[in-house]
């Protein structure tokens, strides 16, 4: 294979699929930006099950002391538990792993997110930039942020998560699908409810539904567990309302549903440890590219966390479109788009002659074919069983009215309702329970 051409990137949101592909691309040669709507790395979501299939794409990036560090931060789960409200034990099985296998981990998302970021080129990351708009044309692609820059070049990655400013322009149908639950999740200091990897489920029940599983220890040697706790609800139509709902703690009438030792757990947690939002997921997209611009991981398939899928598609994602640029030869015409103005001289990067630019396009189609029929399983999956789990009503928002509706149909796509897939949903092959979710 002949040199990649070197290409003007920005991809928006440094979550862990934006940071992931912008790694694998300052490697392949490519200018890259990283752009942040938050003013720093955003490392909240608490602990996370990242499944096998997360760690081997992790492995597969092949990115330097990256996937080392990740298992050094990580616990291997060794076992699902699944008890009832009452906390009666009903299964009890440990997680499957061949000989030379990856593990399972258990791990807190700041740890990935902290573990990427410190990889990445000087310059590259650039926060405190909120999308504004996008446009393209054969030249090339232009961006306006809400800090007064502007960026153009060859190839716009939407990474932004469930409430993406990329994919609305790129799939206008998209949008927010309400899962039916108000969800708070939290780490607290504690080595005795869940041990050397354990994962607890405690199936839904009576409108709630909780998991709790061992996060090993922090910098300090302080034993850490995680807890996710689930409340069907009605969405609220005013958005405000929805913003003061996440405000509060875990409700005691929900509480007094759990068994005592959770509840007090759950209690014994500081409100600075603890993240809310509710649940949303999006319909399957017919679609995750459009000439020069792609969506990569929630911004393209944000899903139920019931299947513990969602950072792991992203991660898959990321390698996978990165692959595809990398298959780009020379032979290709150069690359970096017919657009120079603004650019400085000596940058090293050649304007792609005219006519070229479909090599982009062509990876982008070959990333899409490759990934679409993937993700559209997981969705499907995921939504299946999140709905059929004891719920007790079907997810609903409430009646629109007042100044302060959303005049959708689902749900606001406001950054404030940020949903359950959006910092949760994990995926691969440690599946068991079915129930389990990545919380």
């Amino acid at each position: 294979m002949g040199q990649v051409p070197a290409r003007r990137v920005a991809i928006v949101g440094a979550g862990s699929s934006g940071l992931l592909l912008a790694l694998l691309l300052q490697r392949q040669g490519h200018q890259v930006c990283l752009f942040e709507r938050a003013p720093h790395l955003r490392p909240e979501g608490c602990g996370i099950l990242l499944v096998r299939s997360g760690v081997e794409a992790i492995a597969a990036a092949g990115i330097a002391g990256l996937l080392e560090e990740i298992l050094a931060a990580g616990l291997p789960v060794s076992r699902f538990v699944v008890r009832n409200l009452r906390g009666d034990l009903i299964e009890s099985s440990p997680a499957e792993r061949e000989p030379g296998e990856l593990p399972s981990l258990l791990i807190q998302r700041r740890s990935i997110l902290e573990a990427m970021a410190a990889r990445l080129d000087p310059g590259v990351f650039r926060p405190g930039a909120g999308l504004l708009s996008w446009s393209q044309d054969a030249a090339g692609v232009e961006a306006h942020f809400d800090d007064g820059s502007y960026w153009q070049g060859d190839l716009l990655i939407g990474a932004d998560g469930l409430h993406s400013r990329v994919a609305p322009q790129l799939a206008p149908l998209r949008h927010l699908h309400f899962l039916g639950d108000r969800v708070w999740r939290g780490v607290v200091a504690d080595g005795s409810f869940c041990r050397e990897g354990e994962f607890f489920v405690y199936a839904r029940g009576r409108g709630v539904y909780a998991n709790v599983f061992d996060l090993g220890t922090d910098a300090d040697g302080v034993p850490l567990t995680h807890w996710g706790f689930f409340q069907e609800e009605v969405l609220p139509a005013d958005r405000s309302e929805q913003r003061r709902l996440l405000s509060e703690p875990v409700p005691e009438e929900g509480l007094a549903k759990l068994p005592a030792d959770l509840a007090t757990l759950i209690r014994a947690t500081p409100p600075q440890r603890q993240v809310a939002n509710w649940s949303f997921d999006i319909d399957p997209l017919p679609t995750l590219v459009a000439g020069r611009v792609a969506l990569l991981g929630d911004a393209g398939h944000a899903m139920s966390s019931s299947q513990a899928r969602g950072m792991t598609a992203g991660l898959e994602d990321a390698v996978a479109l990165a692959r595809q640029l990398g298959l780009l030869a020379a032979e290709d015409g150069g690359g970096a788009g017919q657009r120079t103005a603004g650019r400085p001289a000596g940058d090293g990067i050649s304007p792609e002659p005219h006519g070229t630019a479909s090599a982009v396009e062509t990876a982008l189609l070959r990333y899409n074919a490759e990934r679409l029929p993937v993700v559209h399983r997981y969705q499907e999956r995921s939504r299946q069983v999140s709905a059929r789990t004891g719920r007790m009503r079907r997810p609903r928002v409430a009646a629109e009215q007042g100044p302060g509706a959303t005049g959708l149909g689902h749900a606001p796509s406001s950054a404030a309702a940020a949903g359950a897939s959006g910092h949760s949903s994990q995926g691969g092959t440690a599946s068991k329970p079915t129930t389990a979710r990545a919380a």
